[in-house]
């Protein structure tokens, strides 16, 4: 891109004001997908940020990715959810998918998402138990996905199976959300993230080429933890900032405007408050350091590269909840009111602890990493 020419990262600020903003509160309160949010994301070339530009994508960082991630989630946790699996999907296929599907993503006409989590592994996503099997020269897959971002509203999902052939744990597919035999059940109704469409899919022999695989059979989990882990966990690390940045803005607010009748003063002039308020703002500006210092260590090629990206989703998700738990303390009774804006990032900032890998998973990674120990026993695959 030459420095002449705008890039759809301009153009985010007009997105969110317009078409991300006002539909996040009957986003969270209907649990309705944002599509206004993510048609508007696509026309303007932000769908397409993560492809190549020989597709016609912008050929992004991923320092740019967590830009617009961490600013969707200030204005709409769902909105940012959808959009980083899409970001994150996509790396898989920019490596490994057919042209045309690259094409379209970089268009902003192709919605994308993972498929990895399923019932009989539950958040262990590294050791897959659906199946890929071999019959009348197609691949026929079946399984029970437990959870779906954007299950219902996506065109096509990076499938993760059992290995068809190979000694591997793990093998990767493009599937097609409409392809026959693929069952997206009932709607999200949960606690936070109510409108990112997080529904189980499952798949009965659903048939697709051999040319759907990603990458070589049996190597998916090598496939991931290039691609897929490094960018979920640093734009999941981003979509905490975001939350906590909000929540931030909102308590101040709060604080500033509340006064108490009698002193003419407001919560602002309060010592405890402030000191309350500084813990916030520094417990978010920690997360954020981690976060780019991750980036800078990936961009340079650090020996702690690695250790940085197992650490930062798990700093960062706890981060946000103490922050945002912190900011229902402190504005009281308004927290509650969901006009305020700080319940709904409230619930929303508890979803990344228990996305897979979880915090626990990840604590236990980062140990093993300090140990020198593999990050995975051979019993685990």
């Amino acid at each position: 891109m030459s420095v002449h020419e705008k890039s759809p990262i301009d153009s985010l600020d007009e997105v969110i004001r317009t078409a991300v903003e006002p539909h996040a509160r009957s986003v969270d309160e209907e649990g309705r997908f944002p599509r206004e949010a993510l048609d508007a994301l696509g026309d303007a070339g932000l769908l397409g940020l993560m492809s190549a530009p020989d597709v016609g994508g912008s050929g992004a960082t991923q320092r740019d990715a967590s830009r617009v991630i961490e600013r969707l989630a200030g204005a709409c946790g769902s909105t940012a959810m959808v959009t980083m699996m899409h970001y994150t999907a996509t790396a898989v296929l920019e490596a490994h998918g057919r042209s045309e599907i690259r094409k379209a993503i970089a268009a902003g006409q192709h919605l994308t998402t993972l498929a990895f989590s399923e019932f009989g592994s539950r958040s262990r996503f590294w050791t897959p138990v659906s199946t890929a099997t071999t019959r009348d020269g197609a691949v026929h897959l079946d399984a029970s996905k437990s959870w779906v971002t954007s299950a219902t509203e996506a065109d096509s999902y990076v499938w993760s199976s059992r290995a068809l052939r190979a000694d591997g744990p793990m093998t990767l597919w493009l599937v097609p959300a409409d392809a026959p035999g693929l069952k997206a059940g009932g709607v999200f109704d949960g606690l936070g993230l109510r409108g990112n469409g997080s529904v189980p899919v499952a798949a009965e022999g659903v048939v697709v080429p051999a040319e759907a695989q990603l990458g070589p059979d049996g190597e998916g989990l090598d496939v991931a933890f290039a691609l897929v882990l490094p960018r979920f966990l640093l734009l999941n690390a981003s979509f905490s900032i975001g939350l906590m940045d909000a929540v931030l803005e909102a308590t101040v607010a709060h604080l500033t405007a509340t006064r108490f009748e009698q002193a003419d003063t407001s919560l602002a002039n309060q010592p405890v408050a402030r000191a309350a308020l500084a813990r916030m703002r520094m417990t978010t500006d920690a997360a954020r350091a981690l976060r780019d210092d991750t980036l800078t260590a990936l961009e340079t090629g650090r020996d702690d590269a690695q250790l940085r990206v197992l650490e930062v989703k798990a700093v960062a998700a706890e981060a946000a909840i103490e922050v945002t738990e912190q900011a229902m303390r402190l504005c009281g009774g308004a927290a509650f009111r969901k006009e305020v804006g700080i319940e709904r990032r409230f619930r929303d900032a508890r979803a990344a602890r228990v996305m897979a890998p979880t915090t626990d998973a990840l604590e236990d990674f980062v140990g093993r990493a300090l140990c020198g120990l593999p990050l995975f026993d051979e019993g685990n695959l």
